[in-house]
C-alpha cells in the first residue's frame, strides 16, 4: 500500500508510548542515570589503527592489511554492561578479533555508523534524551579517537543512524518517540544543530502498539531519498532530503501488513530491489525499489526458517557485495537464515540455518571484503565470526567468540 500522507514536522520529542515487544530491548533507558553519562569528560582508551582508516572504507580501496580496525556499541547503563564504544581489531584471514582499548564517557552507544570518507565515527545514545555523538578516528600513524561532542536528536531512544553519501548530513531514528532527525557534519566531522525532526503521525499504528516507532533511516542507492523504517506503524517512509537545508520532504510510503513490525531495510547492489526484517511477525519481505520516485513496493512475507512467530524475532539482513547472497540474523532461534538472491535481485530462495554461536544476535556485518560475517550476540556478550563461502555463500565458524560486554553493534571496517 502506498499513501502521501505528510507526517508532523516537531522540534520536541512526542511520547511513543511503552515498548509493545515484550522483549525488553529498551530496559537500560535510566532517565536520571543516562542523562548524567555525558560525553565530554573521559579520555578515550590508546587506539592504533593498524592502516588508514579511510583507506578501509571499501573492498577496493588498495592491498588488505593483515589486521583492520573493528567498534563494538553497548549499552553502558546495562547490567554488565559496557564503558563506551569498544575498539578492536581482526585479522583478515583468520577473523580473529583482539580488543584494543575503549572510548569511554559515551552514554548507550548501541548503533554506529561511518563517515564516508572513514575518518569520523558516529554512535547514537540510546537514551530517553536521545542524543548522536562524533568521535574523530586516528590515521595511519595511531593515536586515540577523539570525541568531538554530542547533539540532541529531539527524541527518545534513538537507534539507528547512517551517513548520508554525500557526507555532510547525519541521519537519525528515534525509536521511542517515533521520530526521524537530520544534523549537519561539518569538514572535521562535528555535527552541528539538528536541522530538521519528522515524527511519524500517519498512517494509524499497528496491533498491539501504543504509537509509530522509528527504527531506521537510512538512503537508497540512487543518493536521492532517504528511507525510514517504522515498527509501530509497519510502515517504510520515502523522504527526499534538501542537500543544502538539511530538511526531510515525505515523497511515499509503503504499508506492511498489520503487525509485521518492520526493522531494518538492506538494498540490493543493484538498487532495484531491497529486503526487510519484519521483527513481529516474524518474515522477510522482497520489496521493489523504484529510484526515480523513491517508491518502495512490498512483495509477500516469506518464511525465515527460524521458527514460529512469537519464539523468533529478526533482526536485520545483510547482503553480498556481488549481491548473490543474504543472510538475516534470528533472535532467539539464535541462528542464521542463508538466502540465495535470485532473478537479479527480485527473489529470495531460502537455503539453510545455521547456529549463530551465541544468544539474541542484534546486529550483522560484513566485512568490506566481503568474506567474514560478524554477528553481535547481545545476552551472550559476544561476538561470533563467520568465513564466508563466495561461490556457495556457506558459512563456517571463524573460532571461538570474542568476548564483549552487551554486544549489540559491531563495525568491522
Amino acid at each position: 500500500m502506498h499513501g502521501k500522507a505528510e507526517p508532523s514536522k516537531e522540534f520536541t520529542a512526542s511520547a511513543g508510548g511503552p515498548d509493545p515487544l515484550r522483549l525488553n530491548r529498551r530496559r537500560f533507558l535510566g532517565v536520571g542515570a543516562l542523562a548524567a553519562a555525558s560525553v565530554a569528560a573521559a579520555a578515550p582508551a590508546p587506539f592504533a589503527a593498524p592502516a588508514s582508516v579511510s583507506a578501509s572504507v571499501s573492498a577496493s580501496a588498495g592491498p588488505r592489511a593483515a589486521t583492520r580496525p573493528l567498534f563494538l556499541g553497548t549499552y553502558t547503563s546495562a547490567e554488565g554492561g559496557g564503558t563506551g564504544v569498544g575498539l578492536a581489531t581482526y585479522d583478515t584471514v583468520t577473523g580473529t578479533i583482539s580488543g584494543a582499548g575503549t572510548v569511554t564517557g559515551v552514554a548507550n552507544p548501541s548503533y554506529l555508523a561511518v563517515h564516508p570518507d572513514g575518518t569520523t565515527l558516529y554512535t547514537v545514545n540510546e537514551q530517553q534524551d536521545g542524543g548522536v555523538t562524533a568521535i574523530a578516528l586516528p590515521g595511519a600513524g595511531g593515536g586515540s579517537p577523539t570525541v568531538l561532542g554530542t547533539r540532541s536528536t529531539g527524541g527518545a531512544g534513538p537507534t539507528h543512524l547512517s551517513a548520508h553519501p554525500g557526507g555532510r548530513w547525519l541521519l537519525s531514528a528515534n525509536y521511542t518517540s517515533g521520530s526521524v532527525a537530520v544534523h549537519p557534519i561539518d569538514a572535521s566531522g562535528a555535527l552541528g544543530e539538528r536541522t530538521d525532526l519528522v515524527t511519524h503521525s500517519a498512517p494509524p499504528p499497528g496491533p498491539g502498539q501504543q504509537g509509530p516507532h522509528a527504527h531506521q533511516i537510512l538512503t537508497a542507492p540512487d543518493g536521492g531519498h532517504v528511507l525510514a523504517v517504522d515498527l509501530g506503524n509497519d510502515t517504510v517512509y520515502t523522504y527526499r532530503l534538501d542537500t543544502l537545508a538539511g530538511t526531510l520532504a515525505q515523497v511515499s510510503y509503503a504499508r506492511l501488513r498489520p503487525g509485521a513490525g518492520p526493522r531494518h531495510l538492506t538494498f540490493h547492489p543493484s538498487g532495484a530491489f531491497a529486503y526487510l526484517a519484519n521483527e513481529l511477525d516474524n518474515t522477510v519481505v522482497v520489496c521493489a525499489y523504484d529510484p526515480a520516485t523513491g517508491e518502495l513496493t512490498p512483495g509477500e512475507p516469506q518464511s525465515t526458517g527460524a521458527g514460529q512467530a512469537g519464539g523468533n524475532f529478526p533482526a536485520q539482513l545483510v547482503v553480498t557485495g556481488d549481491g548473490a547472497f543474504a543472510y538475516l540474523a534470528n533472535r532467539g532461534h539464535n541462528s542464521l537464515t542463508r538466502y540465495a538472491v535470485e532473478a537479479s535481485g527480485a527473489k529470495l530462495r531460502l537455503l539453510d540455518t545455521v547456529p549463530v554461536g551465541g544468544d539474541f544476535p542484534r546486529q550483522l556485518a560484513l566485512s568490506p571484503a566481503g568474506d567474514l560475517l560478524f554477528a553481535a550476540n547481545q545476552r551472550s556478550n559476544s561476538v561470533t565470526v563467520f568465513h564466508v563461502d563466495p561461490g556457495t555463500g556457506e558459512l563456517r565458524s571463524a573460532g571461538v567468540p570474542f568476548r564483549s560486554p552487551v554486544a549489540v553493534c559491531v563495525l568491522p571496517l
